[in-house]
């Protein structure tokens, strides 16, 4: 294997827990100085949380709503730029021409060009009776593509949140080649200590990739209280990153031959029976 093959298996991903307040200029000035901050410690690849301009929930969904390209995803374009990296720009309340409203994520290369934008395809309606009822529903629409961006590293699937929970998905990116799978996300405190780190094992097991995880950090008075815990987990299932529930940036060296390792090892993409079961994409995109 060259320098530069070896050089090319390993890179350094970021992902931002970030404090999300009700004022939109202060996330999104915090946002571009960690993800600056990343950058600095070698990121390559840096992943916001959902909803990181704006508080999450359905009465602020019309609120802080933007269009693309608009004020939040020119402040990521220009913070991609500056810090030369791949930018998962978390998600934001997404306005289209037609006045619907979705929750969306821009991904930015580092040229600052809007690579693509995933809108979230599961919408996140629940109701534990006791605990926690939310209806995005109330005020989003669903998206209706999946969403892959090539790196020099890898492929890269994007889900948000929800999402995660559709095994599916996860095996679609894989079947398309993607190596890392990340899901901004923000699960709250019933969901977020049962589910929150088993998907993400379950979804990596599954497929033997890399998952990431990028949450709001937890604000015990906000209306919606996340879980926190931004995580990453390795095609082995382990967890090799993990936040607390405060502000932070966590760090994970992606190594791209420990993948290959993986699936050499316990080859389950060649030992599956697709004479008798297969996934497939109704609607490509």
């Amino acid at each position: 294997m060259s320098l530069l093959a070896k050089t090319m298996s390993k890179f350094r991903l970021a992902v931002v827990q970030l404090h999300v307040t009700k004022v939109k200029a202060d996330n999104l000035s915090r946002a571009r100085g960690l993800i600056k901050e990343a950058a600095a410690q070698g990121a390559k690849l840096v992943v916001l949380p959902e909803c990181f301009n704006s508080p999450y929930g359905t009465g602020f969904f019309p609120e802080y709503a933007e269009k693309i390209p608009g004020e939040s995803s020119q402040v990521l374009s220009e913070a991609a730029k500056e810090s030369q990296v791949y930018l998962v720009g978390g998600s934001i309340p997404e306005e289209d021409d037609g006045g619907k409203l979705y929750n969306t994520c821009p991904v930015f290369g580092p040229d600052g060009s809007l690579l693509l934008k995933h809108r979230k395809i599961h919408l996140f309606d629940i109701d534990v009776p006791g605990k926690i009822r939310f209806q995005e529903s109330e005020t989003l629409s669903p998206g209706s593509n999946l969403s892959v961006f090539d790196t020099p590293y890898c492929r890269v699937g994007v889900g948000i949140c929800y999402d995660i929970r559709f095994a599916e998905l996860a095996q679609l990116y894989s079947k398309k080649g993607c190596q890392l799978l990340v899901y901004p996300g923000a699960f709250n405190m019933t969901t977020g200590p049962a589910h929150w780190e088993l998907l993400q094992r379950g979804r990596a097991v599954d497929n033997q990739v890399y998952v990431a995880t990028a949450s709001p950090a937890r604000d015990e008075t906000a209306s919606y209280v996340a879980w926190g815990h931004s995580t990453v987990v390795s095609p082995w299932g382990e967890v090799i990153s993990k936040a607390g529930s405060e502000e932070t940036v966590v760090y994970a060296d992606i190594d791209l031959q420990y993948l290959a390792n993986v699936r050499q090892q316990i080859p389950i993409t060649a030992q599956r029976r697709s004479d008798l079961y297969t996934v497939n994409a109704v609607q490509e995109g």
